[in-house]
């Protein structure tokens, strides 16, 4: 065990290396859901294959990823005040951690031609994304009884790395074993798919959401075996449930006396909407865009998730080195050339005004010339996306109150949260008024404006 302690408190004792790597493997066992689902196999077999068309399909997933995140936003008060006045978080991690299983186990069964396929896809898909959101919110919230505050930075960049990494190798199983083409029959690895998964109805993108209920269960079993939760209070569930609104009440009112918080934890919130809805499009939009299929989308994943796997340990270096804010700022700048780039691209355009020649049937994976500029955007945004959110957390750390550094990392968890729905649910409404997957992700250029300019302002101690 190791202590650390300050002047103003008493020392504090943290558990010992195995008990962090079990609270990492949180992350390895919980990106799979976002990885298979939400962006590279899932999301866009439903807008390719169920919805009537592409930009239908687009819509429909943005108003179910808006509406996940409002309930995500109304119940985030509430429950988040009981966790912190009852204490433990494991079994709030363990009810939504079963919500996420069931609701992927439930994809399996939207199948192509079915009349109840979008509804189950849709309701499975809100069910799931509710569950993993407050799952990884009550995980966060034991980060700061694991490591000093000053090694949040390197616990935080190596959990989204370690994440990325089970991203990546879910993708890759997926792709080369179970999701096959269509047309050919064949995964990535020119195998036929395991278990007799057939490629004519889909099956092995619909096992995307099994295979992400059972890897969550497997993995996330060391942080409930070895990581230590926090103590009981004696506050009763009834008692937390009045006092823990009334607490947050106070804090919030508190915030205008702590300006440089406050401007964190609303530009927190707002370029958090921006990548959220970004991630969530990124696969829709190339298959509605260029007509990639499961092989391309998967490799695409792949070289994605490679490139944030990187840069979420570059991200935790080069944080230590020059401070979050920084690196924030660096990462946002990086997100808004990568959505102007994306806006510009066509099957037979780039830069807006440059004609070139689209993909012939045949060419081979991102032959064209704007499916390899999308690639290589795609690159750099997996790149960039792991240091924005793991400098979030540590610059956290560092401008927070000390004595208060678990509250506020509560209420950090919190405004990530509140409008999670608006980025998705305006992409949703841009997509459906314009009939455009261009004209969807151009809202995305104000999130990430308006966060940039927010965070520039806010004062943070050298080396912050």
């Amino acid at each position: 065990m190791t202590q650390s302690g300050g002047a103003a408190s008493s020392p504090v004792t943290y558990p010992p290396r195995r008990s962090i790597v079990a609270w990492i493997f949180f992350d390895w066992a919980a990106q799979p859901f976002f990885t298979l689902v939400t962006t590279f196999v899932f999301a866009p077999f439903f807008a390719a294959a169920l919805a009537s068309d592409p930009a239908q399909g687009q819509a429909l997933w943005g108003y179910a990823t808006g509406f996940a995140g409002l309930c995500i936003a109304l119940l985030s008060p509430l429950l988040g005040g009981i966790a912190d006045r009852t204490g433990p978080r494991k079994p709030w991690i363990a009810s939504f951690g079963a919500l996420l299983v069931i609701g992927s186990g439930m994809l399996w069964y939207a199948k192509p031609g079915s009349p109840a396929a979008v509804p189950i896809a849709l309701a499975g898909f809100v069910m799931a994304t509710i569950g993993a959101e407050f799952a990884t919110t009550f995980n966060n919230a034991m980060m700061t009884r694991l490591v000093p505050p000053e090694r949040l930075g390197r616990l935080s960049g190596t959990g989204w790395a370690v994440g990325y990494l089970g991203g990546l190798v879910s993708l890759a199983l997926t792709l080369g074993l179970l999701a096959a083409d269509p047309h050919t029959g064949k995964t990535l690895a020119g195998l036929s798919p395991l278990f007799g998964l057939d490629a004519v109805t889909r099956e092995g993108d619909r096992f995307s959401g099994p295979l992400t209920a059972l890897w969550f269960v497997i993995f996330v079993a060391p942080m409930f075996l070895l990581t230590p939760d926090t103590p009981r209070t004696g506050i009763s569930f009834r008692e937390a449930a009045g006092g823990g609104v009334a607490r947050l009440k106070a804090t919030l009112a508190e915030l205008p006396s702590l300006p440089g918080l406050g401007r964190f934890l609303l530009a927190n919130m707002i370029y958090q909407d921006g990548l959220v809805a970004l991630f969530a499009f990124g696969g829709i939009y190339g298959a509605g865009v260029f007509g990639w299929q499961t092989i391309e989308l998967g490799v695409f994943g792949i070289l994605l998730t490679i490139t944030g796997t990187l840069g979420a340990f570059l991200g935790g270096k080069l944080d230590d080195a020059v401070g979050g804010k920084p690196v924030i700022l660096g990462a946002i700048a990086c997100l808004l050339f990568a959505c102007l780039g994306i806006l510009s691209l066509g099957p037979g355009q780039v830069a807006f005004f440059i004609e070139a020649t689209p993909a012939a049937p045949g060419d081979g994976l991102f032959a064209s010339l704007p499916e390899k500029v999308y690639l290589g955007l795609g690159l750099l945004i997996g790149m960039v996306a792991g240091p924005l959110q793991a400098s979030s957390r540590s610059l956290l750390a560092r401008i927070a109150p000390p004595a208060r550094i678990g509250e506020f990392f509560g209420l950090f968890a919190l405004a990530g949260k509140v409008t999670s729905f608006m980025g998705p649910t305006l992409v949703a409404l841009a997509t459906t008024l314009f009939a455009s997957q261009r004209a969807g992700l151009a809202v995305l250029i104000a999130f990430f404006l308006t966060g940039g300019w927010l965070i520039a302002g806010v004062k943070v101690k050298r080396g912050g």
